[in-house]
């Protein structure tokens, strides 16, 4: 039980907790400018994929954040070009999106790769000390250089929005299209290059969960763009507060890796608590946070 109380559950929370916070940042950006986005677990894994792609073709995990980052925008200009620009239902886009990463990654690495399951290794970042203490894993952690981009990535998002005439223009397509339209916004213009900044700040997540396995697993990004865009909802749409909902969902996972083995709990309990903890957090917030007023709705013909 001390390991509860130690730097080894903060390392863990904290790289656990990338994927997710990318995810929901990620959401933040798309719903904000009025685009629902169920898209996020297929961003998260394709960009996953990418990044191991690009990373075994050149040798450089460089590269791969690069190619990773490049799948991850395409996917959600790909989301945006459909529900923005040509009013397909963006739930359902949404769905295709995710079918496709799911479907798709499966049948390139059998493609490519002559398996079903899992890339060829990969060589990440080997940034820090050695070891298996919680010191070491924390500093490893803190010095990565996906870590860091997403880190940065959340913090740079609330001064966008609010500080700047282009987060100026996002949030206005998301209250009222119609408005924005009105005093010369293109807002379709707008939903885009919003949608390709949520893809960006996604695939780092699914970057940093290919890099930390050291290869792609297929399905791998396990529900965790479901579990972001439950905190999406429970921050009100407000990033900072998303990413603190999800660090939240990674104490919990985290928590649940280092009480395996102990047998104090069953171990499929301990497999159910981020997902039930998301269930009651949006039970709780069901009616109170309220989401941006144009979200869903299509920009003027």
């Amino acid at each position: 039980m001390s390991q509860l109380l130690s730097l080894t559950l903060v390392a863990e929370t904290l790289r656990l907790s990338i994927p997710y916070a990318c995810a929901a940042v990620a959401g933040v950006w798309s719903e904000r400018c009025g685009v629902v986005n169920i898209a996020l677990e297929g961003v998260l894994l394709s960009s996953a994929f990418g990044g191991v792609v690009f990373t075994l073709a050149t040798g450089s995990p460089a590269a791969g954040v690069l190619g990773g980052i490049l799948v991850g925008v395409t996917m959600s200009l790909g989301h945006g070009l459909l529900a923005a620009k040509y009013r397909v239902d963006a739930i359902v886009s949404g769905i295709a999106l995710n079918l496709l990463a799911a479907s798709g990654t499966r049948f390139l690495l059998r493609a490519w790769y002559d398996s079903a399951s899992n890339s060829p290794a990969i060589t990440g970042f080997h940034l820090g000390p050695t070891g298996s203490s919680g010191g070491a894993m924390l500093a490893r952690t803190l010095l990565d250089p996906v870590t860091l981009l997403a880190v940065f990535a959340v913090a740079l998002t609330p001064f966008v929005l609010h500080r700047t005439r282009f987060g100026l223009r996002v949030r206005a397509v998301g209250e009222n299209p119609v408005a924005a339209a009105s005093v010369g916004i293109n807002v379709v213009g707008v939903r885009l290059a919003a949608l390709a900044v949520s893809g960006a700040i996604g695939a780092l997540g699914g970057i940093h969960l290919a890099l930390d396995q050291h290869r792609f697993e297929s399905g791998m990004s396990g529900g965790r763009g479901f579990i972001a865009l439950a905190a999406v909802i429970l921050s009100g749409w407000r990033p900072v507060r998303a990413a603190l909902a999800c660090l939240v969902f990674a104490a919990l996972e985290a928590t649940q890796i280092l009480l395996q083995g102990q047998h104090l709990i069953p171990h499929e309990v301990l497999q159910m608590l981020p997902y039930v903890a998301t269930l009651v957090i949006l039970a709780i917030a069901a009616g109170r946070a309220r989401a941006p007023a144009g979200l869903g709705k299509h920009a003027p013909e």
